[in-house]
């Protein structure tokens, strides 16, 4: 506890805190170091984000910071925040807030509040209910005679991160029809922090899980995301799954907890897809150490098996799943379109998602040069996120099958390393450009322009680089062929 302390008083004391507490007791406002920096000081992790409190409104924090900040901008002025930028720190101030839903819109109704004490009651978990007041409150100094800074904690949050435990200031249900999406930021809170979540938010949760459908689509996608961008997003997605909230945000992943048949064994597809997603996260900590983590990949690590469901069929005592990785990209699309994903990553996650199967075989069939190639050439810019997703996808507990599967992609990537250093096999073109099939040819721009084209890229893929004089004799005969 002495060292929380000595990380929040390093906090108040060091700019721009200190410059604020200054200038906002001087005004006569209250201001408070709020949520994620006072928890995280306590947690010993790093702060990253200076988040503040005020008493004053949006115009009263601007006309206070603007002297003091290189540069300020509403993110979101309507909801009382403004941002500014003083020194190298990034700040957000926000009045006191009183927030709720009417159950009809999917936005809150903005209300701003009166106390510190009343905007931490209506905040989401116990542990972000915490501030640091660095001003003295209303009534109990004259501005500008400072005071020392109070740590404020209405819900017990101090006890609650101690115990590591996820609880909210007030009744869960009450919280929770304030602002349905806090149901999801509890699943992220408890993989982000690896806190066990209150027995009483649980069972809120599972009570009202379908209000999250009053939730817009965009910050429902929003809170997925940070969530699957954690180190450990497992137990935050369990979480959902077990209080039917997936059922209604990803309902393809729940989905995957298929009926097991008597005497068709399979393996347990939701576990399986759980498993990826974390060994995917790993790989690529590995693979690529100090890199931002990749949204893309981690959603294809999810949903890779999503068309199984649709697929599955009993043949004896196999259970089989045709096809799975078509139908699974199709679902894919249709998901992330609904939650408004950009184009970019659902055409990333899907094309991820129907080549996920592709290498399979190669461990008992030797590829050609020509069949690697054009799995080069499929992946396109997906080949890193490729290599992560098939290996992460391999979740048997035979060792020995696990091993040779692994040597067969070690193996695989190798080639793929020999021949592009051989042939920039990432820039694969025909060895002839469309001007000179069309000056070889006498034809003018049009279809068979193209049609040469592929027909020599093809002969590029199957064959390697070829000399002018090769690839203009392959384009002669196939013209000629073409022409009989």
């Amino acid at each position: 506890m002495a060292e929380a302390t000595a990380r929040l008083h390093a906090l108040v004391s060091a700019a721009p805190t200190r410059q604020l507490a200054e200038a906002f007791a001087a005004a006569g406002h209250e201001l408070a170091l709020v949520g994620g920096p006072v928890r995280d000081a306590f947690l010993d992790r790093a702060v990253t984000d200076l988040d503040f409190a005020t008493s004053a409104t949006p115009d009263e924090i601007l006309a206070v910071v603007e002297p003091l900040a290189d540069a300020t901008w509403d993110v979101g002025r309507e909801f009382g925040t403004i941002a500014a930028r003083i020194g190298g720190d990034t700040i957000e101030i926000t009045t006191y807030r009183a927030d709720t839903y009417d159950g009809v819109s999917r936005k809150p109704a903005v209300a701003f509040g009166d106390t510190l004490e009343g905007d931490l009651s209506r905040r989401d978990f116990t542990v972000n209910a915490m501030a640091l007041r660095v001003t003295p409150a209303r009534g109990t100094a004259a501005a500008g005679e400072g005071a020392s800074p109070q740590l404020v904690d209405v819900g017990g949050g101090l006890e609650h991160l101690l115990a590591r435990v996820l609880d909210t200031p007030q009744e869960p249900e009450r919280s929770f029809d304030d602002d349905p999406l806090r149901m999801m930021r509890a699943a992220r809170f408890a993989a982000q922090l690896g806190f066990d979540v209150a027995p009483r938010v649980v069972t809120a949760m599972t009570a009202l899980a379908e209000r999250i459908r009053d939730i817009s689509a965009e910050r429902v996608r929003d809170e997925l995301s940070k969530l699957l961008l954690t180190s450990s997003p497992v137990p935050g997605i369990r979480l959902l799954t077990e209080t039917g909230i997936l059922d209604i945000v990803l309902p393809e992943v729940p989905a995957l907890r298929l009926e097991a048949d008597e005497h068709a064994h399979h393996k347990d597809v939701y576990e399986h897809s759980l498993t990826v997603l974390q060994q995917g996260i790993d790989l690529e900590a590995s693979r690529n150490p100090g890199a931002a983590p990749d949204l893309v990949s981690r959603l294809a690590g999810l949903l890779h098996d999503i068309g199984k469901p649709a697929t599955r069929r009993i043949e004896g005592r196999t259970v089989t799943f045709y096809q799975h990785d078509l139908v699974g990209a199709r679902l894919a699309k249709q998901r992330l379109k609904a939650l408004r994903f950009d184009n970019d990553t659902i055409k990333a996650v899907a094309r991820l998602i129907e080549l996920h199967l592709r290498f399979y075989g190669y461990g008992d069939q030797a590829w050609t040069d020509s069949a690697v190639r054009r799995y080069v050439r499929d992946a396109g810019p997906q080949l890193e996120r490729l290599h992560i997703l098939t290996r992460s996808d391999v979740t048997t507990r035979n060792r020995r099958k696990a091993e040779r599967l692994d040597f067969a992609y070690d193996d695989l990537e190798r080639r793929i390393a020999e021949l592009r250093e051989q042939e920039e096999m990432d820039a694969v073109r025909p060895d002839l450009d469309g001007e000179r099939i069309m000056a070889i040819l006498g034809i003018a721009p049009g279809r068979e322009v193209g049609e040469a084209y592929r027909m020599l890229l093809e002969h590029r893929l199957e064959h390697g680089p070829s000399s002018p004089e090769e690839a203009e004799r392959v384009l002669r005969e196939w013209w000629a062929a073409r022409s009989r």
